[in-house]
């Protein structure tokens, strides 16, 4: 069988087969993903048409492609898109990859300010900010990053999308006046040096470590946001942070020491303690 007559299905067989051999979770399964997220159809497209011949050129994209994931490359970034919510962005070594522990993050923020002006600190692929442009009824959504090249994949969303957002350069809540926001929601780096340094290398070896390190404790950037989250809040505006479960009770306690009110820890879909809540009382 020639390049130019190889079927979808066969193609398929064979990449299983590579990611089989790699130590890939659920192969077969895997590299149909590949293939729909590459050419942007459903997967019951390639389904439909499995026994239909396969151009050279898509077929050599696709090789390539299973070859990157068979060689520990994240799925998100071999393809370059990821879903998050109702969204469908673009991925890639430039930004953290959205989990879907984050996407309780936006359904707290929600609940507790749909509307007003709300801020994503370290916005990344754009995915918090993005969600909350699409779900909310906000006058303003702002996501920032230090990261410039976290800033224009976030752009990249934006035009993807067609969702209005502001994008703006600056360290966590450096670019805002005093009692500008509403909400701040953030997912900020949280892990200690130690516990960087045993992660799995699908993850240590691909993205980005300033988005995930906070410190050699996990907390300094925590505590950052504790303390400048009081002044760019408006009294009663609210603080929603993604945390790490093993610290989550140790960042409530910063929080109520700080003078935050209304302090809460939220389980994610997993069980875990994930997320911190907090209000900035009317007075301080």
């Amino acid at each position: 069988m020639t390049e130019r007559t190889v079927t979808l299905d066969r193609l398929v067989v064979h990449a299983g087969a590579r990611l089989q051999a790699a130590g890939v979770p659920e192969p077969r399964r895997e590299a149909w993903r590949i293939w729909s997220d590459l050419l942007g159809a459903p997967w019951s497209t390639g389904a439909i048409f499995s026994d239909q011949a396969v151009p050279a050129v898509q077929a050599e994209k696709f090789r390539r492609a299973v070859d990157r994931r068979a060689k520990g490359e994240p799925l998100p970034y071999v393809t370059g898109v990821t879903g998050f919510r109702r969204l469908t962005l673009r991925s890639d070594r430039r930004a953290l990859i959205p989990r879907p522990e984050t996407e309780g993050l936006v359904e707290l923020a929600l609940r507790h300010q749909p509307r007003g002006r709300v801020a994503d600190v370290g916005t990344g692929t754009g995915c918090i900010a993005l969600a909350l442009a699409e779900e909310g009824d906000y006058d303003l959504v702002v996501g920032v990053d230090r990261s410039q090249d976290a800033l224009t994949l976030a752009e990249e969303n934006r035009a993807l999308t067609g969702l209005g957002i502001n994008l703006v350069a600056g360290d966590l809540m450096d670019p805002f006046g005093a009692e500008a926001l509403d909400a701040v929601v953030a997912n900020p780096p949280y892990l200690t040096d130690a516990e960087y340094a045993g992660l799995d290398t699908s993850v240590r070896a691909w993205e980005p470590r300033e988005a995930l390190v906070g410190g050699p404790d996990g907390l300094e950037v925590m505590r950052a946001l504790l303390v400048e989250g009081l002044r760019v809040l408006r009294p009663e505006g609210w603080l929603v942070l993604e945390l790490d479960a093993t610290r989550a009770q140790a960042t409530a306690r910063l929080a109520e020491a700080a003078g935050w009110s209304e302090v809460a820890v939220h389980d994610d879909l997993f069980g875990r303690a994930r997320y911190l809540v907090a209000r900035r009382s009317e007075t301080l």
